[in-house]
């Protein structure tokens, strides 16, 4: 072999190493990133404790710690521990049919108190009016905003435990019960519904 077929055997052999090198190769099939499953709903909104519960309505209502204990501890031991809770204050009157108004602000942890209206109509062996304020457990709320729609009262539901008098509402899933004080007789004697809103309305249906 002379010097000459050498030289051009090296040639063609780096020429065809070079394009062998120079060609593409397939690597994996990146990942698809965009999932194909709905997105994980949020979790369960975080109860309060018991010892929370009767501190807040202690300090809202003016009662005594005991007081509030009696009452917070029956309700904890019927439905455990609530989500949410509205402190506020209300108004009503009735002559048989009656009306009762309120406002407060809503709650829950993790999240900004939100403002809250509640309205709704009675009737019953109801005479007079009364103001008062009102501290109402809610239970089984993961989300604020399901707070905004009508609430009927659970016959036979209502007790007073230490001054204070409470009775359960039900819709949807939730459950709450409304404390208040000194409301004496008015709250066994008047069924009605409460319809809770972003805004007052003047009716209360």
């Amino acid at each position: 072999m002379n010097r000459r077929t050498v030289i051009l055997s090296s040639v063609c052999a780096l020429a065809l190493g070079g394009t062998a090198r120079a060609q593409p190769t397939e690597g994996p099939t990146p990942p698809n990133t965009t999932p194909s499953y709905p997105a994980t709903p949020p979790g369960k909104a975080e109860g309060y404790t018991r010892d929370e519960i009767v501190s807040s309505v202690s300090d809202f209502m003016g009662v005594t710690a005991e007081a509030a204990g009696g009452l917070v501890e029956k309700l904890f031991a019927n439905n455990g521990r609530p989500t949410a809770y509205i402190a506020g204050e209300e108004g009503s009157g009735a002559i048989v049919l009656g009306g009762r108004y309120g406002r407060g602000l809503l709650y829950m942890k993790g999240r900004e108190p939100m403002q809250v209206y509640w309205q709704g109509p009675s009737v019953g062996w109801d005479f007079g009016g009364n103001a008062s304020r009102v501290f109402t457990l809610v239970y089984d709320m993961d989300d604020p905003a399901a707070i905004f729609q009508r609430f009927p009262g659970v016959e036979g539901s209502a007790y007073l435990v230490g001054g204070l008098g409470v009775n359960y509402q039900k819709a949807g899933g939730i459950t709450l019960a409304p404390i208040r004080a000194g409301v004496g007789v008015r709250l066994g004697a008047n069924v009605g519904y409460l319809a809770y809103s972003r805004r007052r309305n003047v009716l209360p249906f």
